[in-house]
Order: structure tokens, then C-alpha cells, then sequence
């Protein structure tokens, strides 16, 4: 009679190229290889592991509830799984690209993950109030907007953020300069000291720059935080042009209101997203900022596939 191995569970709490750092229930953390050539594990996966001498085998990735990508031409990049939130951190300088927030936002909105807007710099005033200026039809849209001063940050602020993180498992994104190793810092106050540990069992000599990597806030380990990479472009090739319009909440406002089943919102007839354009949002319009994001994004998502 063969013997069946007894596996593990384990959480992915770091990886680097085909390695991963896997964390048992008892909070040890072992250095995993993925069986042959089986998709790869990413952080927040629920796996079942195979210890040998030092190290294990992943044998499984558990099923997820959810998985944070953005996806180009070429590849997909992911980010995490199994998340409860995401916290999307721009500042109030330099300007942020409100293109890559929305697109952001949708990636969030198509995996049913509760996204939440911080901005930082609050003590640089007049930068401050023309970007919150800029965040107003996402207030409108009900996404929670933070008002942050991570360079100022004190123990108020820890506790203000607190507020929203508490209990969850929360993928921290932002563009570089937006401050977001400060406010892994403000709030894992060993995160430092955790990253160069997790690189070197790696082997990767990286830090939080090019690695998506898992931070316990607590002792109790009930509230996560997932630091990610910073990134220049963010790809929305996953989504298909004609489902673009319900992951975004100012226009699915409006979908129901076309004369066409199949309306794309940009030229036809009877459209109620385009009846519902104008100059402010509020009173449920749509800015044009914001349809001029939809159609650039619905041109690049129609784009024939090149080969």
C-alpha cells in the first residue's frame, strides 16, 4: 500500500523569480520551490507545501477569492491574492496621472476588491488642494479618499489609518515618490529590517522595489499589509473592452439608460453615459476627464492582438 505524503498549509509571504517564502500556521517561514513547471505561486495564496531537509514543495495552490494583475500585450504582472482592500497611494506632488489611478480602480473593481484613494502631502497646501480638487468625482463615486502627511506622520496618523486597515489584508500601490516605503515604515516599524532578512533567504539582494512582499502589522497577525513594486504602466489587457464601462461607478450609473443593448458609450444614439456628460461631477455626471480616460482605454482594449 502506497503511503500518501501528509501536506502543510502554509501562506505565500514573499517570492522572488520560482522562490517563495511560505509561513506556517505557527508562524515559521520556509523557502518553496513550485512542483516541475505548475503556475507560480504569488503573495497572499493559500498553499499546500511538502517540507524536504530545509526547505518544501508547493503542491498545490489553494482556490482564490480574488487576484490583483494588471496585464499588457507581452505578459501579466500579479500582484497579490486574496485580498480584502487596496490602498492606492498617490500625492500631491509631483501631479499624479489620473489615468493610471483609474485604470487602478478597474483592475479593483473587476476582481470585486474594495478600493480605497490616499493622498499624500497634505502639508504642501496649495499642491494639496489642487489635487484633492482633482479627487472630488472619486469622493462623488463613493471610493473612501484618506488625507495624508507621511513626512509629518504621527501617531495620530498611524491611528487614522489604522481605521481602515485593521483586520484586513490590504495591497498598498503607488507610483515612486508617492511615499509608500513611509508609510510601510510608519505602520511595520521592523519592515525594513524584515525585507533585507526575506532577500537574503531569497537570494534575491533586492528590496521592496522589485518584490511584492507580506508585512504582519500586529502581533496577533489579524492585519496584513502587502508592499508592491512600483510601476510606470499598468495594462488592463484582461478586461474586455465591452465590460470596461461597469467597472467604472460613474458610468455603470448610467448603462441602463441606452437605447442599445450593445452601446459602446462613444457615439451612438440614445446613449445615457454620454447624456449624463458634463463640465463637474456630482448630481451623477460624468467629467470629462473621466470619459477621456474611457475612450482611450476602450480604443487600446479593441486593439487586434499583435503578433
Amino acid at each position: 500500500m502506497i503511503e500518501t505524503a501528509v501536506l502543510d498549509v502554509g501562506l505565500v509571504v514573499a517570492s522572488h523569480g520560482r522562490h517563495c517564502l511560505v509561513e506556517t500556521p505557527e508562524g515559521k517561514r520556509v523557502i518553496c520551490h513550485p512542483r516541475g513547471k505548475k503556475s507560480q505561486a504569488v503573495v497572499g495564496d493559500r498553499v499546500l507545501w511538502q517540507g524536504s531537509h530545509d526547505e518544501g514543495t508547493i503542491e498545490r495552490v489553494e482556490e482564490r477569492r480574488n487576484l490583483f494583475y494588471r496585464q499588457d500585450e507581452i505578459r501579466s504582472k500579479s500582484f497579490a491574492a486574496n485580498l480584502d482592500q487596496v490602498l492606492i497611494l498617490v500625492a500631491a506632488e509631483p501631479d499624479f496621472s489620473e489615468s493610471q489611478l483609474a485604470r487602478a480602480l478597474i483592475a479593483a473593481e473587476a476582481e470585486r476588491i474594495t478600493p480605497i484613494i490616499a493622498l499624500n502631502k497634505s502639508d504642501l497646501v496649495e499642491p494639496f488642494e489642487r489635487a484633492w480638487a482633482r479627487l472630488l468625482p472619486y469622493q462623488r463615486m463613493h471610493y473612501g479618499v484618506l488625507p495624508l502627511s507621511l513626512r509629518l506622520s504621527t501617531e495620530i496618523d498611524r491611528e487614522h489609518l489604522l481605521k481602515h486597515l485593521t483586520g484586513k489584508t490590504t495591497l498598498v500601490l503607488g507610483p515612486s515618490g508617492a511615499g509608500k516605503s513611509t508609510l510601510i515604515n510608519l505602520l511595520v516599524p521592523a519592515a525594513l529590517a524584515q525585507t533585507g532578512e526575506i532577500s537574503q533567504a531569497l537570494h534575491s539582494g533586492k528590496h521592496t522595489t522589485t518584490s511584492t512582499t507580506w508585512y504582519w502589522v500586529d502581533p496577533e497577525r489579524t492585519t496584513a499589509l502587502i508592499d508592491s513594486p512600483g510601476f510606470q504602466e499598468f495594462g488592463l489587457n484582461h478586461i474586455e473592452p465591452m465590460q470596461l464601462a461597469a467597472c467604472m461607478p460613474d458610468f455603470k450609473l448610467h448603462l441602463g439608460n441606452c437605447k442599445f443593448h450593445n452601446c459602446t458609450h462613444l457615439h451612438e444614439p440614445g446613449c445615457g453615459v454620454i447624456a449624463a456628460l458634463g463640465p463637474q461631477a456630482g448630481d451623477g455626471r460624468i467629467t470629462p476627464s473621466r470619459y477621456r480616460i474611457y475612450q482611450e482605454l476602450f480604443a487600446e482594449l479593441s486593439q487586434p492582438p499583435r503578433f
